[in-house]
């Protein structure tokens, strides 16, 4: 199953929405279609047909970070299209390559979450904080995986934000443990980076949060600070661990 929800130019495909919702996103540019992610290998034919179905091209694939959830189609994809430029921040491209080992200087709690093993595609281009893909601005956004990264979309201000929110189960901070979809959290590398990250996206005043699991969400800063206030209330000492 899949739905379709459009929001200014980033067209949101989700697929087994209401089971096990795992999101893509194609933003529209003059040129095409930039892909944000890449599911899970089943997505492959419906991020092809969605993108047939409105006319354009896929001319790029960001990805979010280096979970197998976000990496699935990613072969298939360049596969079907080979000259679409794949782009993930340089601190994950070692993660898609399977290297999960840490950098000195940052906290060596493991990497958790589905690290893939199998991945052929390399990337072509590796991000930065602040760099611009079309209309996007990628923003290091480091937690739920150490080179995590979100993206705006500079015209509409639609934050497209991977991991370091989800929606299903309640709005949450990436690693706050939502028991009726606990999987972001339990894939969270780093709880402490994580809600950082999670300050600064709220900082940004979105006009819509769009994340890889769950809705979008309209007008969501008074929600992602009212998350964050939960999520840092839950790191204090007193207040217990996520």
């Amino acid at each position: 199953m899949m739905r379709i929800t459009r929001e200014h130019d980033v067209i949101q495909v989700s697929f087994l929405p209401r089971l096990f919702p795992v999101n893509v996103y194609l933003v529209e540019e003059k040129d095409g279609f930039t892909l944000i992610d890449a599911g899970m290998p089943f997505s492959l034919k419906g991020i092809l047909s969605t993108a047939q179905s409105l006319g354009k091209p896929i001319t790029r694939i960001i990805l979010t970070h280096a979970h197998g959830d976000h990496v699935g189609a990613l072969d298939g994809l360049k596969d079907a299209l080979p000259k679409a430029e794949v782009c993930i921040s340089r601190r994950d491209a070692p993660l898609l390559a399977g290297d999960a080992s840490l950098l000195p200087g940052e906290p060596q709690t493991p990497v958790r979450g589905s690290v893939p093993k199998a991945i052929r595609t390399r990337p072509d281009r590796l991000l930065d904080d602040g760099d611009r893909i079309g209309s996007l601005v990628a923003i290091a956004t480091p937690g739920h995986t150490p080179g995590h990264m979100a993206f705006m979309d500079t015209r509409s201000r639609v934050l497209i934000a991977g991991d370091a929110y989800q929606l299903h189960g309640g709005l949450a901070v990436s690693g706050r443990l939502r028991p009726l979809f606990p999987f972001p959290a339990l894939a969270t590398w780093n709880r402490e980076l994580a809600l950082a990250s999670a300050k600064r996206l709220a900082e940004l005043e979105p006009s819509v949060l769009a994340v890889g699991h769950g809705r979008m969400l309209h007008q969501p800063a008074a929600a992602m600070r009212a998350a964050t206030a939960d999520a840092e209330q839950r790191l204090r000492p007193a207040g217990g661990q996520l």
